[in-house]
């Protein structure tokens, strides 16, 4: 039964939040019995079976709706290593169905009022409400096949709510000029560096203030990490304003972990408050990589492409997800994560295609020590049309030390650091840094011979005083520009 792939279920299923009718309870009970063998399903109630070649996402411990995340390892879930990463399984037999196009629609949240219900019931609704007739006698005159019309007049209203809308479909911004100092910068097609500033463990900002200001006459925007590793720390939120408030673009990320689609909509109205005005959007790493005690491992509410699907209709079409008008709207350059070695080039460009048409206009990649590795991943997305549509920012990484250098290559999923890396790192000695500061200016000048590549994306990890070191000795031009 090759179309049955019973993966195993991360949590017990779903059980409706309010009782239901005798007749739906029975309904619902004969799927769970039926829908769970066959596919591990855990009755979320908004079953998208039928997009993911017949594997149910929600084996994902994210529970993600749009595809997989940055932590897929050799096709494992980093969350937990002994299961396969749902997402590239669905990925495998969709290609091998010729079915990828399917992948490309966004899909909507769940609906948590349905959770634990039926859902066959739900499609004898929908077509009892379109009419029997205009679905099972399709007009001949317009030449429509029934899968098309049981489509297009059940399965799509089902799963595509008026309250979403999701498509497969590219969206351009609809906004015209620039959203911040940092979307400025780009347009005017500059090599652009960007760094990411580590938030502090305390409430002290004066340190915090002193990596700004380090950093500040280097670079176009400055990022924070919102809870990274699942550690917590000062909020992205409180780091870009206070950045803004020294005259720094900052971007600020923004972690479904943490956060709801509520949260979200608050944070994107009270990001330009504080002057920021770049977000970035991230699914975040599990609570399984930070420490104990653990929060809620079990389902994010969003995912980033949900995020990014948000956030550019409140800009572009100003309305909040339950459809109220935003009477003064946000100013938002989007911004989201890749990762181009967590799996095969032409699965990553389906991931990286629907960030793009849901909103994207900038990406941030993973590490990057093997800049000509990353050349399928670029030639991918350069023969998906691509690379003309988002600004890409490669990210690199001065070493501090070579603890560092091998925690990130055997624990960080979509990190590889080379051999010869690690060779040239342990042969230095007392020379370290300046040979580390080396590698990562060679680096940097293969990444900007790159199309496509708009600049680099410089992770110091708490040694920001490289930074000023790599931009210099790479012949880089400052990139000093105020919000």
């Amino acid at each position: 039964m090759a179309l049955f792939t019973p993966l195993r279920r991360w949590q017990p299923a779903f059980r409706p939040f309010s009782r239901q009718p005798a007749g739906r309870r029975l309904l619902a009970l004969t799927e769970r019995v039926v829908k769970g063998p066959l596919f591990g399903c855990r009755m979320c109630g908004n079953c998208l079976l039928q997009e993911t070649a017949f594997i149910c996402h929600m084996a994902c411990p994210k529970g993600l709706r749009n595809g997989p995340c940055g932590g897929v390892n050799n096709g494992y879930c980093y969350v937990d290593p002994t299961r396969r990463c749902a997402w590239y399984l669905i990925y495998e037999r969709s290609r091998r169905m010729h079915r990828e196009h399917k992948l490309l629609e966004v899909l909507p949240p769940v609906d948590w009022d349905r959770a634990g219900t039926e859902t066959w019931g739900e499609v004898v609704r929908v077509a009892r409400k379109a009419g029997f007739r205009k679905i099972f006698i399709p007009s001949a005159r317009e030449g429509k096949k029934l899968g098309e019309v049981l489509e297009e007049k059940i399965f799509r209203p089902i799963r595509q709510p008026d309250w979403w809308q999701g498509d497969s479909e590219y969206h351009p911004p609809a906004v015209t000029e620039p959203q911040s100092a940092l979307e400025r910068e780009l347009r005017s097609g500059r090599f652009v560096i960007t760094a990411e500033v580590t938030p502090p463990l305390s409430a002290a900002t004066g340190r915090l203030k002193e990596k700004i200001m380090l950093v500040k006459p280097w670079v176009a925007a400055v990022n924070f990490t919102d809870g990274s590793s699942a550690v917590p720390r000062m909020s992205s939120a409180a780091c870009s304003s206070v950045a803004a408030s020294l005259g720094v673009d900052p971007v600020l990320q923004i972690s479904a972990r943490d956060n709801n689609r509520n949260s979200l909509q608050s944070l994107a109205i009270g990001a330009n408050a504080m002057g920021a005005y770049n977000i970035l959007c991230l699914s975040g790493d599990s609570p399984r990589v930070g420490p104990a005690p653990r929060s809620n491992m079990n389902i994010n509410d969003l995912d980033s492409v949900q995020m990014l699907w948000i956030l550019r209709r409140m800009r572009d079409e100003g309305i909040y997800l339950d459809g109220r008008q935003i009477k003064n709207r946000p100013r938002i350059f989007l911004g989201a994560a890749a990762a181009p070695y967590a799996m095969d080039p032409a699965m990553q460009a389906i991931r990286i295609r629907k960030k793009i048409n849901a909103g994207a206009q900038f990406l941030q990649t993973n590490l990057v020590f093997d800049p000509d590795s990353l050349d399928p991943w670029l030639e991918q997305m350069d023969k998906e049309g691509l690379l003309d549509k988002v600004f890409i920012l490669a990210g690199v990484c001065p070493l501090k030390s070579l603890r560092l250098a091998r925690y990130l290559n055997d624990n960080i999923p979509g990190v590889n650091v080379p051999e010869e890396v690690m060779r040239r790192l342990a042969d230095a000695g007392d020379h370290f840094a300046e040979e580390s500061i080396s590698i990562t200016v060679e680096n940097v000048e293969k990444l900007r011979g790159k199309r496509g590549v708009s600049g680099v994306h410089i992770m110091p990890l708490g040694w920001e005083e490289a930074i000023a070191q790599v931009i210099d000795r790479a012949g880089l031009m400052p990139g000093l520009i105020t919000p």
